[in-house]
C-alpha cells in the first residue's frame, strides 16, 4: 500500500513523549502505531454503523409486526414467562 498521504495534528507535548517512548518501548515506530489505530477506529465505525442498520431494520420488522396485530401485550409476555418461571422452580 502506498504511504503518500501526510498527516499533521496537534497535541499537547507531554501526550507526544508519552507516545513516542511507549511505541519506542514496544519497538515499533510511531506511525505504524497511528496507523493501526486509525485502522481500528474506522473498522470500529463501520462496525457500529453495520449494528445501527441491523438494529433499525430489526426494529421496522417488529413495527410492520405490530401493525399486522401479531404482537403481544407486555401482560400476555409476563404471563408467559411467569408461566416459565413457575416451571422451571417447580422442576426444581
Amino acid at each position: 500500500m502506498s504511504k503518500a498521504a501526510v498527516f499533521t495534528m496537534k497535541l499537547e507535548p507531554d501526550l507526544r513523549d508519552a507516545f513516542m517512548a511507549a511505541a519506542e518501548a514496544a519497538h515499533r515506530p510511531a506511525s505504524q502505531v497511528v496507523r493501526e489505530l486509525m485502522r481500528e477506529f474506522v473498522q470500529q465505525q463501520e462496525n457500529a454503523e453495520a449494528y445501527r442498520a441491523f438494529v433499525t431494520h430489526k426494529v421496522e420488522l417488529s413495527r410492520a409486526s405490530i401493525r399486522r396485530g401479531e404482537g403481544r401485550s407486555n401482560e400476555e409476555v409476563e404471563a408467559a414467562f411467569a408461566a416459565r418461571r413457575a416451571r422451571v422452580t417447580d422442576a426444581q
